[in-house]
């Protein structure tokens, strides 16, 4: 069989049988054409070593790839050989053994509390402005990921537990608790949430003036619009309110497993990152305040 025949049969495998996005799999067929074309015409990707597929990382990196984009080419290989052998078409994985270049792990940034109680120290006077206060209120209360914050029904929230039902990652549910400021803002927005049309939206939690479920991109830009309006020195996106959440709790609590339940991770290694912050916070207040440790 040809090279083609072999992506089409691979993109069945990943859209029916692993069930990936459309969007996953566009991004896995890039990678895989673009290894393709480092190996030039003569080298089909189904047939290359180990070593041609090790020249092609090196091209990557010459080209100024970031050591990020190189592991996320280099899996891809890898996902597609695992199916090739699957089939029986190769008898080796030839790209299970490389390795991608180190990647410097970038500590999440988060707010400090105060800057957080600016951000939502906001006049709540109309719909929309409600809406947003109900939505950041809800990110750094829970630490819920934009995707899941996105998809919420309003049947999700309990007003009697003062918890909301989220599906995470790889459709796997969990519950988490909300804060009392953070019930406030919902309870105010449904309010007025009766009051607009919602026709396109169904039980949407979060729509818009359309009636329709708010968009991934518009809650990014409402919250960089109301950390421009509260002056905040910080860009302000979802992503940063679930990292001050989790800092937060972490530097109170000092419970990392618990964390880890709260914001959905699969995996401990994942939510470790944030007690290198709070390293980071601790480091910080010795240097200022022990005798000996203040610079002259």
């Amino acid at each position: 069989m040809t090279q083609t025949d072999w992506q089409a049969q691979y993109r069945q495998y990943l859209t029916f049988e692993r069930q990936l996005s459309a969007y996953t799999i566009r991004n896995y067929f890039f990678e895989l054409n673009r290894a393709q074309s480092l190996l030039g015409e003569d080298v089909y990707l189904h047939m290359a070593t180990r070593e041609q597929l090790q020249s092609v990382l090196a091209k990557l990196h010459r080209q100024g790839l970031s050591p990020r984009s190189i592991a996320l080419s280099l899996s891809a290989q890898k996902q597609f050989y695992a199916f090739l052998l699957r089939e029986n078409v190769v008898a080796i994985n030839p790209a299970k053994t490389l390795s991608a270049p180190k990647q410097n792990k970038p500590l999440p940034k988060n707010m400090d509390v105060d800057a957080v109680s600016h951000l939502l120290d906001i006049d709540a006077n109309d719909p929309l402005a409600t809406r947003d206060k109900a939505i950041m209120e809800l990110f750094y209360s829970s630490g819920l990921r934009l995707a899941e914050l996105a998809a919420l029904n309003y049947d999700d929230i309990q007003f009697d537990n003062a918890e909301v039902k989220v599906m995470g990652k790889g459709s796997k549910q969990r519950i988490v608790p909300v804060g009392k400021m953070a019930m406030e803002a919902l309870a105010s927005w449904l309010e007025r949430r009766a009051d607009m049309p919602t026709q396109d939206a169904g039980n949407a939690l979060f729509v818009s003036n359309q009636g329709k479920r708010l968009s991934h991109r518009s809650i990014q830009a409402r919250m960089n619009k109301w950390g421009q309006e509260q002056a905040l020195s910080i860009k302000v996106h979802p992503h940063k309110l679930r990292h001050s959440f989790a800092t937060h709790m972490l530097e109170s609590s000092a419970d990392l497993r618990a964390v880890q339940e709260l914001l959905g991770h699969a995996n401990l290694s994942t939510t470790q990152i944030y007690t290198s912050l709070d390293f980071q916070h601790l480091a910080k207040v010795y240097d200022g305040a022990h005798p000996r440790a203040k610079k002259k």
